[in-house]
């Protein structure tokens, strides 16, 4: 027998024990085995191989097609991945009746940039269309494949395919402007005039959405919610609270067979909305004289009609001697109802007075149409 090195083992002498020999064959063959695994050698290890994407969908908005799917986490052997994978995503155009080609990759997203397009593990990214994609395809069918992959080696499975019909969008309205209005607030638009391809859309309605910016503007929520939809280019938001801000955006709707299409947004607005229209001039002023009775002296009883307004906040009263001059205001503080009375009033002169209301943001209406009256000296008639 020969160690490891190709030298002859020594006999057993008549004096060794047999545990020793043992001991020799032991240490010969642990030689033996050693040999065969030297410590500088690489071992290859498989490759991670994500888990196929089963829940791929497409979904044409504007002129993108938006595909949304949930990443792998885990391999096909159900082992979680060391990293992100990289998407690698394949797409086939074909006519409206026609089949499509094998799906060819188009966008290669590598490990470190998915997660700019990953929120809470579902990956979405948006495929934007050209004007060549609707001329050579028009209400064609797009196919879209996924692949992942987490090793240059090998890459998952193929997805499931998901497919979408796309149609021309009207151009994205680029005017959108907001006004305050006594009701709310008033938005307005020009209607699109074209499509990508040139075309002109034909609008079944627009979709108005808004939110609401909160105390930081610089805060505002990205995700506007729908309000309402119109079938003309104007629209009045009533449901606006004073001293609040709103953004707000539109979508025109195009109907093609069997599909609504709606455009991307349109340009943002944003508005605060404040009351800034003054009240309507009270109606019905009229002057009364009344003499004295007791030790109340002789004074003037003004009245007029309660006004409609739904945030009045009072009234004032107005007094002047000459004819077209507002004069100066009556009252100290507001008046609650429409009446006054006034008690500075000298005997024998001739008084002009207006009333004016005021709403709970301050605005203060036109003056009311005058009336005049007086008292009369004593002894006089009534001037």
């Amino acid at each position: 027998m020969e160690n490891r090195k190709g030298a002859p083992l020594p006999a057993l002498t008549p004096n060794q024990s047999a545990p020793s020999a043992i001991f020799y064959l032991l240490f010969s063959l642990f030689l033996v085995l050693a040999g065969c695994a030297s410590p500088g050698e690489p071992v290859e290890r498989k490759p991670q191989v994500p888990g196929p994407v089963a829940d791929l969908s497409a979904e044409q908005q504007g002129n993108s097609v938006v595909l949304s799917f949930t990443l792998p986490a885990e391999t096909a052997e159900h082992r979680p991945l060391k990293q992100a994978p990289a998407v690698e995503i394949y797409r086939a155009f074909a006519p409206a009746a026609g089949l499509s080609a094998a799906p060819a990759l188009s966008f290669t997203i590598p490990p470190d940039v998915a997660g700019q397009y990953t929120d809470q593990q579902r990956f979405h990214w948006t495929d934007a269309l050209s004007r060549e994609d609707f001329a050579q395809n028009p209400a064609g069918v797009v196919t879209y494949m996924v692949r992942t992959r987490a090793s240059a080696k090998k890459a998952s499975a193929d997805s499931n395919l998901a497919e979408v019909r796309i149609f021309p969008a009207p151009e994205p309205i680029s005017d959108l402007a907001a006004e305050i209005a006594p009701t709310g607030v008033a938005l307005h638009w020009t209607p699109p005039q074209k499509t990508i391809t040139g075309s002109v859309p034909s609008i079944a309605r627009y979709e108005i959405y808004r939110a609401r910016v909160q105390a930081q503007p610089q805060a505002a929520p990205k995700l506007l919610a729908p309000i309402g939809t119109v079938e003309s280019a104007t629209y009045r938001d009533s449901q606006v609270e004073i001293g609040e801000a709103y953004l707000y955006a539109v979508r025109s709707v195009s109907q093609y067979p069997g599909k609504a299409l709606s455009s991307g947004d349109s340009n943002v607005v944003t508005v605060t909305f404040r009351d800034i229209f003054p009240p309507a001039a009270p109606q019905g002023l009229v002057v009364v004289a009344v003499p004295a009775q007791g030790e109340t002296p002789a004074h003037l009883e003004l009245s007029w009609a309660i006004s409609p307004e739904t945030d009045l906040a009072g009234y004032n009263v107005y007094r002047s001697e000459q004819v077209g001059v507002l004069g100066t205001r009556q009252n100290a503080e507001l008046l609650p109802a429409p009446a006054f009375r006034d008690m500075n009033v000298v005997p024998g002169r001739r008084y002009f007075y207006s009333a004016t209301a005021l709403d709970r943001s301050g605005n203060q209406s036109p003056a009311s149409a005058v009336a005049s009256g007086g008292v009369p000296a004593e002894g006089n008639s009534a001037p």
